[in-house]
């Protein structure tokens, strides 16, 4: 069964204060921070662009991001978060929900999008460049109690013309 019958088993589900706490049980397993109040908050206002994923009605990924204000009027997308658990990794859940997002900047005009990313972890900097992000600052001690507690800026500008593929 090629990648398209694969593609039916993923659904993505946006995130509400009733599901809320399958994006906390998500984040508990997958990343070594705890987050407070303000990035469930965040994640809930930023309406499509936080997801939940599910493959074969198992919630095992998401999408976080909070929408920032530019000085220019404009909006960018932080991506706060973007996880799969480890046995359901490979399976193209981590792309549909990145390209998700990206949709929906092309759709509403949104030029930037950009996260922190550790600066060991080799799998996310790979990831995101498959997408055309690139790394743009470093940020030294940007992590308080994980090892290294340096972070990469990975940035990805989008153009006007650029249709959905």
């Amino acid at each position: 069964m090629g990648s398209a019958g694969r593609e039916l088993t993923i659904s993505l589900d946006g995130v509400r204060d009733k599901n809320l706490m399958q994006l906390k049980k998500l984040n508990i397993a997958l990343f070594p921070v705890r987050y407070n109040d303000k990035y469930y908050t965040d994640a809930l206002a930023s309406g499509e662009f936080t997801k939940l994923a599910y493959y074969c009605d198992i919630c095992v990924g998401s999408i976080a991001c909070r929408l920032e204000k530019k000085e220019n009027g404009g909006v960018r997308v932080y991506i706060m978060t973007l996880g799969v658990l480890a046995p359901y990794r490979g399976l193209g859940i981590g792309t549909k929900l990145l390209n998700h997002i990206l949709d929906l900047c092309t759709k509403q005009n949104i030029v930037e999008v950009y996260l922190h990313v550790q600066t060991n972890n080799d799998d996310a900097i790979k990831f995101y460049k498959k997408f055309g992000f690139e790394i743009t600052d470093t940020i030294h001690n940007y992590y308080t109690n994980i090892t290294p507690p340096d972070c990469f800026v990975v940035t990805k500008f989008i153009t006007e013309h650029q249709s959905a593929k």
